[in-house]
C-alpha cells in the first residue's frame, strides 16, 4: 500500500451475461470499465486503478467479487458531501452513490476502509466457484439460462464426483490451462465435489463445487468439460487423473462455456495475517517457477 493514501476494499457482484469479462478491453463492455465509469462520476476524479481478486472470463458471474483502489484522504473524505447534508460515512457514501450510477447487472454490496495489508489479489487465501447443469428436459429452464449449463443427456454424478477427487492437492494442472508465457500451472485445489441437490433452489441440478487458491486461465471450466466427458460416459472414471498426468491439453476435455460459473466468494486471512499473506504470494508470482508444496 502506498503512504499518504486510504485503502478501500469493494465488495461486489455481477451478472456476466453481458460483459466480455473483467479486464477493460476497447469498444467492448466489461467490468472494469463500467466499474471505472462510475467510479469517476462519483469521485470526480480520474478513475484510480482498481486491483481485482480474480479476472473472470467473458460470460462469468459473480456473486462475491473483491477489489481495493487506493485513494488520497481528500477525495476520501470529500465522498461524505458537504457540511450540513444527511451524516453518512465516506464507505456509506459512496455504496450509495455507486449504485446510483451502476447498471443492474453490477451492484456493489459493501465498501470498507481495507485493514492495513489487506491486498485485493495476492492477499487471498482461496476462491470459491461454482458449476450448475441441467442435464433434463424438465430442467431447462429459461429464467435460469443465464446461469445454468443445459445438456440432452442424463448425467453420472456419481462418477463425476469420483473422478475429480485424485485431482485434488498441489497439482501441475497444464492439461486443463490455457498456457501463459512464464506463469505457472501449479495450484493446490482443495475441493472440487459434484452433486445433485435434492431441495433447495438447486434441486435436480447438477453442481459442482470448487475451492483453490487461485486457479489457472480456463482450469475450471476444462475441468468441468473433462466431467461431463465422464458422466456421459464417453471417458472412464480414471481418464481425468490420466491426462492431468500426461500434462498436455486434450481436445477430449474441451472448454466448457461459461455461463454456468459463478465466482461465490474470496477468503482473506485474519486482519494480522495480511500483510504477511500478501508479501508471499507476491513473491511467489514473481518467481512463477517456484512453487513451495504444502503452502495454501
Amino acid at each position: 500500500m502506498m503512504y499518504g493514501v486510504i485503502r478501500i476494499r469493494l465488495d461486489f457482484s455481477y451478472r456476466g451475461t453481458d460483459f466480455a469479462g473483467w479486464a477493460t478491453q476497447p469498444g467492448l463492455r466489461t467490468v472494469e470499465g463500467v466499474l471505472d465509469d462510475a467510479l469517476t462520476t462519483v469521485l470526480r476524479v480520474p478513475a484510480p486503478r482498481v486491483t481485482v481478486a480474480g479476472r473472470t472470463d467473458s460470460g462469468v458471474h459473480s456473486r462475491g467479487q473483491v477489489a481495493h483502489l487506493d485513494l488520497d484522504p481528500q477525495v476520501w473524505a470529500r465522498v461524505a458531501g458537504r457540511p450540513g447534508e444527511a451524516r453518512r460515512t465516506p464507505a456509506q457514501a459512496l455504496l450509495s452513490r455507486l449504485n446510483g450510477v451502476l447498471p443492474g447487472d453490477l451492484r456493489v454490496r459493501a465498501v470498507s476502509e481495507a485493514p492495513p495489508g489487506f491486498e485485493a489479489r495476492f492477499g487471498a487465501l482461496l476462491r470459491r466457484y461454482t458449476f450448475r447443469i441441467a442435464d433434463a428436459p424438465e430442467l431447462h429452464d429459461p429464467l435460469t439460462r443465464d446461469w445454468v449449463l443445459w445438456t440432452r443427456r442424463g448425467l453420472d454424478v456419481g462418477a463425476m464426483h469420483a473422478a475429480l477427487q485424485p485431482l485434488l492437492g498441489v497439482r501441475d494442472f497444464a492439461a486443463f490451462c490455457r498456457p501463459r508465457p512464464g506463469a505457472t500451472t501449479i495450484r493446490h485445489l482443495q475441493e472440487f465435489s459434484w452433486e445433485r441437490p435434492s431441495q433447495g433452489p438447486d434441486a435436480g441440478l447438477v453442481v459442482a463445487r470448487i475451492q483453490a487458491d487461485a486457479f489457472c486461465h480456463n482450469m475450471v471450466r476444462a475441468l468441468v468439460g473433462a466431467s461431463l466427458a465422464v458422466g456421459e460416459g464417453r471417458q472412464d472414471i480414471d481418464w481425468p487423473a490420466q491426462v492431468l498426468a500426461l500434462g498436455e491439453r486434450d481436445p477430449r476435455a474441451g472448454v466448457i462455456d461459461a455461463h454456468g460459473l459463478v465466482l461465490e466468494e474470496v477468503l482473506y486471512p485474519p486482519d494480522a495475517e495480511l500483510a504477511l499473506r500478501a508479501e508471499q504470494i507476491r513473491a511467489r508470482r514473481m518467481d512463477e517457477h517456484v512453487w513451495v508444496p504444502g503452502e495454501p
